[in-house]
C-alpha cells in the first residue's frame, strides 16, 4: 500500500544552489512525521515544493501513489494537502473570517461546506471566533498563528504541513499550540511538522527525519531519534527526553 505522502529523490535548486540533494521521505495516512535540522538545512524549501511552490530538478512528490511534480499548487491543495507557512503570513488587512475564507477557495462555491469547516476552526480555536471581525494585522503572533493553521484546514485537508508553528511564541502558547495540533491529527489528519523545538516535535511525532544542508542524515522513530546522542547534542540541549538505551 502506497503512503500518502511520498518523496522520492527530491532535488531542488535556486539558481546554481543545490537547496536540497536527493530527500526522501513518507508520511502514512493519519500519521505525524517531524523534519528536525538547523537554519538553512531546507527544511522551508521541502515544504514549498511538496505544495508546488518550487519545481524539482529532479525526483518525485507523490500523493496516494499520484505524481504531483506537474501538478500547479492550487491543484496541489484540490488533493488533500494544505500548507501553514513559516512566518503565518497572514494577510494583515483583512479580518479573521475573510483570511479563514480565501483558506476555502477550493470550494467557495460550495457554501454549506465552507461554514462547516470554519466552525471546525472556531471549535479549534475559540479565540479566532471571538475574533472572527477584527483585521488580523491586529491580532499577536500566537494569534496570527492559530489563524495560518486554521485557514489551512479549511480546504479540509489529508496532511498539513506546518512550518515552525511555535517559532516566536511563549512557552505557554508554544504547549497551546501543540496541543491542537495533537487534536488535528486525532481528527484524522496527516502531519508534516517543520520545527525547531525539537523536545516538542518529537514528543508529538511517530517518526522523524533530521535535514542536515539539503540531506537527510539521520530518520527513525522519535524513541530512536531522542536517544540518538548526536542528535541530542544537535537538537536536544545534550539531553534526549527518553531514558531508554541505544
Amino acid at each position: 500500500m502506497a503512503a500518502l505522502l511520498q518523496v522520492n529523490d527530491l532535488h531542488i535548486n535556486y539558481g546554481a544552489l543545490e537547496a536540497l540533494k536527493g530527500v526522501t521521505l513518507s508520511v502514512e495516512e493519519g500519521e505525524v512525521v517531524t523534519v528536525l535540522g538547523a537554519n538553512g538545512a531546507g527544511k522551508s524549501t521541502l515544504l514549498r515544493a511538496i505544495s508546488g511552490l518550487l519545481p524539482p530538478r529532479e525526483g518525485e512528490i507523490l500523493l496516494n501513489g499520484a505524481a504531483l511534480s506537474r501538478v500547479p499548487a492550487y491543484d496541489i491543495v484540490l488533493k488533500g494537502i494544505s500548507h501553514a507557512p513559516e512566518g503565518r503570513k497572514v494577510f494583515a488587512t483583512l479580518t479573521v473570517e475573510e483570511n479563514l475564507n480565501l483558506g476555502a477557495f477550493t470550494r467557495r462555491k460550495r457554501r454549506e461546506e465552507v461554514m462547516r469547516a470554519r466552525d471546525r476552526v472556531f471549535e479549534l480555536f475559540p479565540l479566532l471566533k471571538d475574533r472572527r471581525g477584527q483585521l488580523a494585522g491586529t491580532l499577536s503572533g500566537g494569534e496570527q498563528q492559530m489563524l495560518a493553521i486554521g485557514r489551512a484546514l479549511m480546504s479540509t485537508p489529508r496532511i498539513l504541513l506546518l512550518d515552525e508553528p511555535s517559532l516566536g511564541l511563549a512557552p505557554i502558547l508554544v504547549n497551546l499550540i501543540f496541543t491542537i495540533i495533537q487534536e488535528i491529527n486525532r481528527q484524522g489528519v496527516a502531519i508534516l511538522l517543520v520545527e525547531q523545538n525539537a523536545h516538542q516535535a518529537l514528543a508529538l511525532a511517530r517518526r522523524g527525519y533530521v535535514l542536515e544542508t539539503g540531506t537527510i542524515s539521520a530518520h527513525g522513530s522519535s524513541q530512536e531519534l531522542q536517544s540518538d546522542q548526536r542528535i541530542q547534542e544537535a537538537y536536544l540541549g545534550g539531553a534526549g527526553l527518553s531514558t531508554r538505551e541505544n
